[in-house]
């Protein structure tokens, strides 16, 4: 059995794409196009041994979309068209309606538009691509999978927020989560590699956008991010956790309108707001140490936050067994992972700076009592992994049969 399958995530300036062959999950294809909707896109890939970077004319979703779909076809990634049989779609918020996967149809699509307006940023733009690309491949099977179904399982008096409870009956307003498609990849490595000692983990997805999940037995149980992905943590343009009175306060004195608070809180706070110098964490440690005071000041703010959350987080879980690493900082800074670390020592934290240095699996000490790992999120491949495993669910559980290739 050989069957295609493209993972589209489509975001504001970019539209990342991977190309399996299943089940043996054989990356066909990785790349993306960056620079949506601007003067010089640009669109990268890498297929084999081979790497292709082409700048663009002008392009839109759909543009991009069927030049995709006519580089696999010329790469002969593909044998035909009819032969992709499944897209997965990353979709940013899917509420209380999903709590996993779903088989796109006009139903779906209409919940997927009604929540823009909880994720206003990434929900629209999630939405074009699934019509663009249901348009360019109509005899595919396109399935939804959603950022906020993995945190469905956090329980209500964790997910509620200490309003009026109407803000809940009538208008939705609770803790969603986002990053939970990463989560989940996490989850799932943990489950395979060490089952025995993954009941408490915490996982810090690290990056631009940055979020942290406590897990118990492979589900969500707690999580930063809140009704949008503006909570929690200090990112590299959000604030994350501030006084609820302080937009009020801000637009009194400013003499601004809400909206343009809700601008400055998303595009330039966090890591650019407080360093003044940029929002890539990279240049920050740079300009940190070369003495730049604000860009120390920054990336301290950003450490606390973690320290002050996975802390909080153990707390809850009432132990630590496994604490892992994400995204594009937890990854790869060396810098945040001995830092958060040092300040979890109470919590009997210790790990190898060898290790820790050259980014191995497996960065805690020997004796360490909790595991510390970095484990490459890969998101692309869960929402295959997802769209595979619901259409192979018998018809009468809501799954969808193909016809498989054999």
């Amino acid at each position: 059995m050989n069957e295609y399958v493209l993972s589209v995530n489509g975001g504001s300036s970019s539209l990342k794409f991977r190309l399996y062959r299943m089940p043996d999950e054989s990356q066909l294809l990785s790349g993306q196009f960056d620079g949506m909707n601007s003067a010089n896109p640009v669109f990268k890939a890498v297929y084999g041994e081979c790497k292709q970077q082409e700048n663009l004319s002008t392009e839109d979703f759909a543009s991009a979309a069927h030049y995709l779909l006519s580089f696999m076809l010329e790469k002969q990634l593909i044998p035909n068209q009819q032969s992709l049989k499944v897209v997965g779609h990353r979709v940013a918020h899917g509420g209380e309606h999903y709590s996993g996967p779903v088989v796109i149809d006009n139903e779906v699509l209409g919940n997927i538009d009604r929540l823009s307006s909880l994720a206003p940023i990434h929900n629209p733009i999630n939405l074009l691509c699934i019509q663009v690309f249901r348009q360019i491949l109509p005899t595919a099977v396109h399935v939804a999978v959603f950022d906020t179904a993995f945190h469905q399982t956090i329980e209500p008096s964790r997910y509620l927020y200490p309003l009026p409870y109407e803000m809940y009956l009538n208008h939705k307003i609770r803790r969603y989560g986002f990053h939970g498609i990463s989560h989940q990849y996490v989850s799932t490595v943990l489950s395979a590699t060490f089952q025995e000692q993954s009941q408490k983990v915490i996982n810090c997805h690290l990056g631009n956008g940055a979020s942290i999940c406590a897990m118990f037995e492979g589900r969500s149980v707690m999580t930063s991010m809140g009704f949008t992905p503006l909570s929690g943590l200090m990112m590299g343009t959000r604030c994350g956790d501030i006084d609820p009175a302080l937009p009020i306060h801000i637009a009194r004195i400013t003499g601004t309108d809400m909206d343009n608070v809700d601008r400055m809180m998303n595009f330039k706070s966090g890591l650019l707001g407080v360093s003044q110098y940029s929002s890539d964490f990279r240049l920050i440690n740079e300009a940190a140490q070369q003495g730049n005071q604000q860009a120390i000041l920054a990336q301290e703010m950003f450490i606390n936050r973690i320290v002050e959350t996975v802390g909080a987080y153990a707390a809850a879980l009432n132990g630590l067994d496994v604490l892992v690493f994400t995204g594009g900082i937890g990854e790869n800074s060396e810098v945040v992972r001995q830092r958060v670390c040092e300040q979890l020592a109470y919590l009997g934290v210790v790990i190898e700076t060898t290790k820790n240095r050259s980014a191995e699996q497996v960065i805690s000490a020997q004796a360490s009592r909790i595991i510390v790992k970095i484990i490459k999120t890969d998101e692309e491949l869960m929402i295959a992994r997802e769209s595979v495993k619901l259409l192979a669910e018998p018809v009468d559980s809501g799954g969808v049969e193909l016809n498989h290739d054999d």
